[in-house]
Parts: structure tokens; sequence; C-alpha cells
């Protein structure tokens, strides 16, 4: 392979080419179980979620190809097996089981939640550590996705009553107006 002369040393680019696997791995973990539970769910929000997991699961879809051909740009490989994903993935499964629709949203409200610390913390070791500032850029874009499919999740179960102006309720107020 010729050499590859982007301004990041071996050491800095193999270093990027880790941290980025590692997301890789979470977002196909979290792309599968996305795709499991819009298969799955039940119940009175079955429509509601169904779209929305398609959604998500379109997006999570395109960011695994950005992340690995990321990863090729950079002169790397990406892992590319459920095997590879699994060793060095963060998510866990909950294989064999299927959860009631509210575990659902719970679990994947916990894992983009998981990916969006992960991602912190791999944008800062971009930048700070390794001096990549265009993958801590491209990093910075996928934890806002991922913090706007964790608002979206968060809202589905928090569904509390809140007054006018977003504080919760004092105990036997009734909110009247609303």
């Amino acid at each position: 392979m010729k050499n590859i002369n982007i301004g990041l040393t071996e050491t800095q680019r193999q270093g990027v080419i880790d941290l980025l696997n590692n997301d890789l791995a979470d977002s196909y973990l979290l792309l599968v179980k996305t795709k499991k539970y819009h298969w799955d769910v039940v119940g009175p929000q079955f429509m509601t979620l169904h779209k929305l997991w398609q959604a998500h699961y379109e997006a999570l879809t395109i960011n695994v190809d950005a992340i690995a051909e990321r990863i090729r740009m950079l002169g790397g490989y990406p892992v590319g097996t459920m095997e590879g994903f699994l060793k060095i993935c963060s998510l866990k499964e909950h294989a064999g089981k299927i959860p009631t629709t509210t575990e659902m949203v719970s679990y994947l409200l916990d894992d983009h939640e998981k990916v969006i610390r992960n991602l912190r913390d791999h944008i800062e070791k971009c930048s700070e550590k390794y001096k990549d500032d265009g993958t801590a850029d491209f990093l910075t874009g996928l934890m806002g996705q991922h913090e706007e499919i964790a608002w979206m999740l968060r809202s589905f179960i928090e569904g509390e009553s809140l007054e006018s102006n977003g504080a919760k309720p004092e105990p036997n107020k009734k909110t009247v107006g609303v």
C-alpha cells in the first residue's frame, strides 16, 4: 500500500481507526436491535414505533456505511463481521427475549445514550490525543443524530403531564386550562 500522507502519523491514524471500529460495532448492533424491535413491536403504539424505528434503522444503515468508509479513508479496514463486532461492542444484546414495548424503547434509549457518551469520549480523543479534527467533526455529526433519537425515545417513555412552564405538577394539584 502506498504511504498515506494526510498529516497524521501511523500511530495517530491507527488510534482513530480503532475508535471508529468501536463506533462501527456499536452502530451495527444498535441497527440490528432497532430492526428487530421494528419487527416485534405490538400494541396501541405499534404504527408509531414501527414507522419511527424504520426511520432510525435507515439512518443507522447510512451511518454504518459512513463509519466504515471513514475507516477506509484513514487506511484501515472495518471489522465487518458479527463475531468481530460483538468482541469490541460496548452495547449488549437481549437475545432470546421479546421485550415489552416500553422495554424496547428503554433499551434503545439506554443504547443511544451509551453511544453518545462513547462518541463524546472519542471526539475528545480524536481531537486532543490523535490531532484528527476531521474525524472529530465527523463523530460530532453522528452524536447529534443519536442525541435527537435519544430525545424522541425519552419523550415517548416520559409521558407525564407538565405545567405550561414545563414544571411537573405538584401532587394533588389539578392542571387547569391545558
